[in-house]
């Protein structure tokens, strides 16, 4: 059963390292410690050595294939698996046989006893899957070895072993669902086994063609052929099918040209016989003067022949089409292959000219930026249409859906926005058009039906498909929709209320059935259960936008109140709940009951509302799970909702693989998927009362179960489920009293509060541009256009997991002795508050008066704006950010708040004069009269007058286009360049510096003056003229006009020289390729000097940009661990005996980038570096690492400029792109494991306290990395 983990007892989860011997064979002759592998929840984990852990999970798949994953973290990049398999019984390996499929690179050893598989490295990480489809073999067993090292890894001295099949017993009998009255027993699966990463696989629809890039084929590559080369503008397209192949017709514009192309890839001759069309229906041949070459005109159409032609080596045919005039309306053909005749199935193929492909909208004035705007424009023209009743408007929106799709994730934005103000009741349902309810529900099947399709191909939009397919309902199931007209009578009959209000809402019904009757019928079932109070009738309806207004506006008015006796009540309210289901089952999306019962069957002997209704079970469920199914329906109602949710999230768990699958009725499955999902969020919300009082380790809980649920809704969720994993980790730290847990907990907190600000952003970017545009198309209320991304977001899990954060939130502070603020930058001041949405939007502004700003976002990147002496806001930007070294230089205050109750009061000063007093860990305030300011800003006025202008002297030069570290002098190289020279040598044995080289100060002007870039300089110099002027658009201009600068042959063979003597690699050894891609680095180095930024800094303070010289620093990567930030001197207190330091998984650029999320920090006293003390744990969800490469760092000339501090400005480069890798930190021993977490803190406190030492105890900022426990430096300044 897919998702069963099982694992080596021996010292599993234990955290005791293996032994590790050095050339040491494994027991493969006989069985040693046969410890048969048993379940646990998250797989079994095994200490390797004091850094590394292996995880091991096995997985049955299909019949008796078993796939079995392993994971070593912290590991080298020479990993391999010595192997062999056990059959029952025996003793000796067994070498599975040739013809059995083997992982990549797997050998055998020379006396052919083993095999040897290579692991595969991903960020440090080392991960191998072995899948063995033999049921005559029980184990595999094994040892690792690290074959750079000649290093054999054991399980305390004896070989791994893992069991393929479960052992009988108790430890199987879990894997059934074991639904008692009141719990269900979940299946032991890992958390992984959730991940979907579509969004982010390459698998990506193009927004102009709607083509798949991982999947590309020749007509793919066709249409971008003609969009890249051609600059041709796809006006419509459309592709058929010829059996297996398929052809490809589309009409575009390039300079004023209307074409129509046709691409095959079919394989014989073909011929086309075409017409064109001015209205429907009609064949009419074409002008004799736009046929193309070889063709034949014929009476009523024309007969033209298909080219050979190749694109990337793929074969396909071609033919092309000038029209002489726009006013064709479409081009109707079929095709001769030989002598046989191709249709489109029975009809002529056509290409419809008015159906203009949907393109997103980019920098447009008229609102559509960001948006498909030629589909919104077309819903727009179709919406009078679609009022006459919601079967024109689901009967159109599936009409739509090809157009939608080619537009990508934008054209579906473009469906859900006007699906979802049809379903807000924004726009008309029905105007003088009566309609059964069976044709509602057909035309709603027929839109779902395509948006299965839809969700089917593009694994990618499958939660924008989902959301979709929540807001239009199911459509009837059986006979279900035609029900709703037929039961209606049945239960007036029956009940004796044939006249009045169900009368008038009898004959709604009868012509035309909405959402709106799901409310009516709730409204009547309050009304007779509240003993006939007219009051709650009104109160149900009202609740949900339903006024007597609105009941006046149907095309069958409803005039009358209910009017009904007390004798009626029991029948009435018996039949009308039976009705409800009725009209969910149609109606509602997410309707729990009606979508259990159309997955799990009804029959002609159903009980209630489907009685006579036969609908088939879905096949293929999995076992258990319409037992599963009913326990979730017998607790719907309950009180206590834990066990109901852990119910909801296993149904959902079960159903992922069928929902992955093209599954026979896939949308079944989807809308129960919905509907628990919808469940969950409501079960959820019923909770929060009870949860008023619980304890921390009770809400841990349940924000663990919505993050789950969040996970199973998401189509990108790998950073979720890192979430989860972590809160499922805090729980255990807290079970057993970690005294870390509440510090632990803040930082999974943090980034899943992360993670929904990251996912609502998406939301805004993707749906809000096309809610304003097509509301002002379609003339909807302003304030419903303004919170209509703020309401989509509402109507999921999360919102009701921001709500368990923020009750988290202010327990974990105070458990962990956390306080209100984390200071950043403490300088005491007093001015004018102001209140502001982003720094960014105000970076560039001057404020007259000393401002105090509240800020909501800082993002890290930002400048301090002119006369700002405080920013206040509750985004964390590390303490290295660019803005918070600004903030120190500046002797700005700069503060997190973590109390949105204090932020909230700080807002409210809004325009008042305050004081501001930071401590070191929060900040006190008090209102002071405007005098008071004065006095303080005339002094400050003056102490500014004293403040000399800033200057740099430019460098010339010197004959050296590359030097090695030995030439490094200040009229060569930057601070940065001298400091790692210096350091080099001097730095203890343990600590090691990277071998460095440099591009001295003047290449650059060189390279830019040789005759080989005249062109390039000249455009260089016009550019430069237009940025004095004041254009800054010319900075971005320049960046990009440097990349096209060639390299000298003097440059390339003293670059290659000096590295080379270094020791360092000489990536042209690798291929012209990789020299190219050095070079690419090298110049987008240089050109970071015109980055908006820097340049806007230098203005800022006067200095001449035209002097700042840039050396490039070449270094070689050190694939790290880990990356760490050192302040000799605590930032946040200025405490000189205290070392404060900040460290991140991977590659440095997450630290002192604005990569969101915190790093790990720490203080350690200089007088007790053994003892380093965790101020919080890590919230980034990404890491960056590389395996091996070449860094190009800036090293300008204003580095270390007293005053301007241009450290940070200007880029580094690598050669080759960083890989992104969604952290773990369940599985990093720097989080997990106390003695290695002391160790390897304490290791680089030590080394930032010898390198002030160095430079005489003056303090330092010190960036540096660690690699298999060492200790790299790779650049210190004097601290700022």
């Amino acid at each position: 059963m897919a998702g069963v983990s099982y694992y080596a007892a021996a010292a599993a989860g234990t955290g005791r390292p293996c032994v590790v011997q050095f050339g040491a064979a494994p027991n493969r002759s006989r069985r040693v410690s046969r410890t048969r592998l048993r379940r646990r929840n998250a797989g079994g984990r095994f200490g390797l050595d004091s850094n590394s852990e292996l995880q091991v999970d096995v997985k049955p798949s299909s019949g008796s294939m078993v796939e079995i994953e392993l994971v070593a973290t912290n590991t080298g990049s020479a990993l391999a698996l010595h192997w062999g398999a056990l059959q029952p019984g025996r003793s000796e390996w067994v070498v599975p046989p040739a013809g059995m499929r083997l992982p990549e690179g797997t050998t055998r050893t020379h006396d052919d006893a083993a095999l040897r598989t290579p692991f595969k490295t991903s960020g440090s990480n080392s991960t191998l899957k072995i899948e063995i489809d033999n049921p005559g073999l029980e184990s595999i067993e094994f040892v690792i070895v690290d074959e750079a090292q000649n290093k054999w890894f054991k399980n305390n001295g004896q070989n791994f072993q893992v069991h393929m099949r479960p052992p009988a017993g108790p430890h199987h009998q879990g894997q059934q669902h074991s639904a008692t009255a009141g719990s269900i027993g979940r299946k032991n699966r890992d958390v992984m086994q959730l991940l979907s990463k579509n969004a982010s696989t390459g698998d990506q629809v193009n927004e102009a063609t709607g083509t798949t890039s991982a999947k590309c084929t020749v007509l793919d590559l066709f249409i971008k052929s003609l969009q890249e080369k051609h600059g041709s503008q796809v006006l419509c397209k459309k592709v058929f099918k010829l059996g297996e192949k398929e052809i490809l017709a589309l009409m575009s514009q390039v300079q004023g040209s209307t074409k129509v192309h046709l691409a095959t890839d079919h394989v014989e001759p073909l011929i086309l016989h075409w017409a064109l069309a001015k209205k429907a229906g009609e064949w009419k041949a074409p002008p004799p003067g736009i046929v193309p070459a070889g063709s034949t005109l014929l009476e009523m159409a024309c007969e033209s022949p298909f080219s050979d032609a190749e694109l990337n080596g793929l074969h396909h045919q071609v033919l092309e089409i000038e029209l002489d005039e726009d006013s064709y309306r479409g081009m109707p053909f079929v095709l001769r292959s030989n002598q046989t005749w191709i249709k489109n199935g029975t009809s002529d193929f056509y290409l419809d000219f008015s159906r203009r492909t949907a393109k997103s909208s980019e920098g447009t004035s008229d609102g559509s930026k960001g948006t498909a705007k030629a589909l919104l424009e077309t819903i727009a023209d179709l919406e009078e249409d679609a009022q006459r009743s919601l079967m024109h408007r689901f009967n159109i929106a599936a009409d739509l859906i090809d157009q939608a799709k080619d537009a990508g994730q934008l054209g579906l934005a473009g469906l859900l926005v006007w699906m979802r103000f049809m379903a807000t009741r924004q726009l008309i349902w029905n105007k003088n058009y009566n309609v059964k309810p069976r044709e509602i529900s057909q035309a709603q099947d027929r839109f779902t039906d395509n948006l299965q399709s839809l969700y089917k191909m593009y694994p990618q939009h499958r939660e924008m498909l989902r959301m979709i397919m929540y807001t239009v309902g199911r459509g009837g199931q059986g006979d279900v929709g035609q029900r709703i007209r037929d039961e209606i009578l049945v239960i007036q009959r029956n009940n004796d209320c044939m006249g009045g209000m169900m009368e008038e809402w009898h004959q709604k019904l009868h012509n035309n059935t909405s959402p709106d009757d799901v409310v009516i019928c709730q409204a009547l079932m309050d009304y007779m259960s509240s003993d006939l109070d007219i009051k709650v009738y009104w109160d149900t309806l009202n609740k949900n936008g339903i006024t007597k207004e609105r009941l006046l506006s149907y095309d069958h008015p409803i005039h009358s109140e209910p009017n009904l006796k007390s004798e009626q009540k029991e029948g009435l309210l018996r039949d009308l709940t039976n009705y409800m289901r009725s009209l969910k089952a149609v109606h509602s999306g997410a309707d729990l009951e009606s979508a259990i019962g159309t997955c799990t069957g009804y029959t002609s002997e159903s009980q209630g509302f489907m009685v006579g209704v036969e609908v088939n079970p879905v096949k293929g469920l999995p076992s258990g799970f319409p037992e599963l199914l009913k326990f979730v329906l017998d607790h719907i109602e309950d009180k206590s909702v834990e066990s109901l949710v852990e119910g909801l999230l296993e149904a959902r768990a079960e159903l992922r693989t069928l929902l992955l699958s093209s599954t026979e009725r896939l949308k079944d499955l989807i809308f129960l998927d919905i509907a628990l999902d919808s469940t969950v969020r409501t079960a959820i919300e019923r909770s929060f009362e009870n949860l008023n009082n619980a304890a921390p380790e009770k809400i841990m809980y349940f924000i663990s179960l919505v993050v789950e649920n969040l996970a199973l809704s998401t189509d990108d969720n790998e950073n979720l489920l890192c979430c989860l994993k972590g809160w499922n980790h805090a729980l255990e730290m807290s079970k057993h009293s970690d005294d870390q847990w509440a510090l632990y907990a803040k930082a999974f907190l943090d980034r899943t509060r992360l993670a929904l600000a990251t996912k609502g952003e998406e939301y805004h970017g993707i749906l809000q541009p096309s809610a304003e545009y097509l509301g002002s198309l379609l003339g909807i209320e302003q304030w419903t256009v303004n919170i209509f991304t703020e309401e989509i977001i509402r109507s999921g899990s999360a919102a009701s997991l921001s709500l368990l954060l923020n009750r988290l939130d202010p327990v974990l502070r105070n458990v962990a002795n956390l306080g209100s603020w984390q200071i950043i930058s403490p300088v005491d001041v007093a001015g004018y508050v102001v209140v502001v949405d982003q720094l960014l939007t105000v970076q560039h502004k001057s404020y007259d008066k000393p401002t105090i700003l509240v800020v909501k976002g800082v993002k890290g990147e930002e400048e301090i704006p002119d006369g700002v002496v405080a920013v206040l806001t509750p985004d964390m930007p590390d303490v290295l950010s660019h803005v918070s070294v600004r903030a120190r230089n500046s002797k700005v205050l700069f503060a997190t708040c973590f109390d949105p109750n204090i932020l909230s009061e700080l807002e409210q000063n809004k325009g008042k004069v305050l004081s501001l007093k930071p401590a070191s860990v929060d900040i006190s305030y008090r209102e002071i009269p405007e005098s008071e300011l004065l006095v303080s800003s005339s002094i400050d006025t003056l102490d500014g007058q004293k403040t000399p202008s800033l200057s740099l002297a430019k460098k010339q030069f010197l004959g050296k286009y590359a030097i090695s570290a030995e030439e490094f002098s200040d009229e060569m190289v930057g601070a940065k360049s001298r400091n790692i020279a210096y350091l080099n040598g001097k730095v203890p044995s343990w600590v090691s510096v990277p071998t460095s080289v440099a591009l001295p100060f003047g290449t650059f002007e060189t390279v830019l003056s040789d005759k080989i870039n005249k062109e390039v300089a000249q455009k260089v110099k016009i550019l430069t003229e237009k940025l004095d002027q004041g254009e800054l658009g010319a900075l971005n201009e320049i960046r990009n006009v440097l990349l096209n600068l060639t390299a000298p042959t003097y440059l390339v063979s003293e670059l290659k020289e000096k590295m080379q003597g270094s020791g360092m690699p000489w990536p042209g050894d690798e291929g012209e390729q990789r020299w190219e891609q050095a070079w690419t680095a090298i110049k987008k180095v240089w050109a970071s000097k015109w980055n908006e930024r820097a340049y806007l800094s230098t203005r800022k303070v006067k200095l001449d940009h035209s002097n700042l010289s840039m050396a490039v620093l070449v270094q070689q990567v050190v694939s790290a661990d880990y990356a760490f930030v050192i302040h000799t001197t605590n930032p946040s207190s200025g405490e000189r005996s205290e070392i404060y330091a900040e460290v991140v998984k991977g590659l440095g650029e997450t630290l002192v980038g604005a990569y969101p999320g915190r790093a790990m920090s720490f203080v350690c006293s200089k007088d007790n570096l053994e003892s380093p003390k965790v101020l919080g744990y890590p919230s980034k969800p990404i890491g960056l690492f590389i395996q091996k490469s070449i860094i190009f760092r800036s090293d300008s000339n204003g580095e270390d400029l007293e005053g301007y501090a241009g450290a940070g400005l200007y880029d580094s480069v690598p050669m080759d792109k960083e890989e992104q890798v969604v952290l773990d930190y369940t599985t990093d021993p720097l989080i997990t494991d106390c003695s290695f977490r002391t160790s390897t803190l304490s290791s680089i406190a030590r080394a930032g306290y010898d390198i002030e030492q160095l430079y005489g105890g003056s303090p330092q900022d010190i960036e540096g990395v660690v690699k298999d426990g060492k200790i790299y430096i790779v650049q210190t300044r004097p601290q700022m």
